[in-house]
């Protein structure tokens, strides 16, 4: 049996789980929300083009509106100023949207400390116990925040100083970016960066360091409790929007058992 007949027998008999880290688009889903005078992105809506009646008797369809950056997306690096004349999301070569995963599991210290920052040395002694980050991988944090998706309020987590969501620190976000051999980051959370990370030098340094390094991001994922430490491999298939600086994404997660 061929490799590939091989995978899709596992996934039919259940050997290879198939999980769905997306979260659902919809008019619900929550979007970042920037301060003045910022400009923010729109909320998800579809807009009826007919549906079995005189404008279309057979058929049902939507025009749908939406920002790239909206419920579970990819970042393209031309997203941020350090990587300006990067790729953008439609030139992310095909064999780099399938990845082995490492799963790095900080639930129990956001649960303590909304604003926890992953920090180099929980990243080394991740390795001690799973060895080394993957080549060509993703990093995963998983944090828990996809427990608050269907509720805007708590998933922003924002107060009179601003929001509050766990994220990654300076040192570790230069470090993911030019010593880790991952291809890029995925989170629970809003965006890569963390909810106070407008204040930090440089301010939101997971876009500026893994961006500006020709890597990628993942947000908004959900189900990363059902992911073991390492073995999944990911798959993440963006539009190819040609001139888009991202895309909402349906990202799957191969898992054997």
């Amino acid at each position: 049996m061929s490799v590939l007949s091989e995978l899709v027998s596992g996934i039919n008999s259940g050997t290879i789980e198939v999980i769905d880290l997306t979260a659902p688009l919809s008019s619900e889903t929550p979007i970042l929300k920037l301060p003045p005078p910022f400009a923010d992105t729109i909320t998800f809506s579809l807009e009826e083009i007919s549906r079995y009646d005189d404008r279309g008797p057979a058929w049902y369809w939507n025009n749908i509106h939406t920002g790239e950056h909206t419920g579970t997306h990819l970042d393209a690096p031309i997203h941020w100023v350090t990587a300006k004349d990067g790729d953008d999301v439609s030139q992310i070569p095909a064999r780099r949207l399938f990845a082995p995963a490492a799963v790095v599991d900080l639930s129990d210290r956001v649960a303590d400390n909304h604003d926890y920052l992953l920090t180099i040395d929980d990243l080394r002694d991740w390795e001690l116990s799973h060895g080394p980050l993957p080549a060509g991988g993703w990093l995963l944090l998983r944090t828990g925040w996809d427990a608050r998706s269907a509720d805007q309020e708590a998933f922003l987590n924002a107060n009179e100083t601003g929001p509050h969501t766990p994220g990654i620190s300076v040192e570790a976000a230069k470090w993911l970016a030019e010593e880790a051999p991952v291809i890029g980051v995925g989170v629970e959370t809003v965006g890569t960066d963390a909810g106070t990370a407008h204040s930090f030098d440089p301010p939101f340094p997971c876009h500026s360091f893994v961006l500006g390094a020709g890597k990628y991001g993942l947000t908004q994922l959900q189900n990363l409790r059902l992911l073991p430490p390492t073995g999944a491999v990911v798959l993440a298939a963006p539009l190819p929007i040609v001139g888009g600086s991202g895309s909402p994404t349906r990202v799957l997660a191969l898992v054997e058992r």
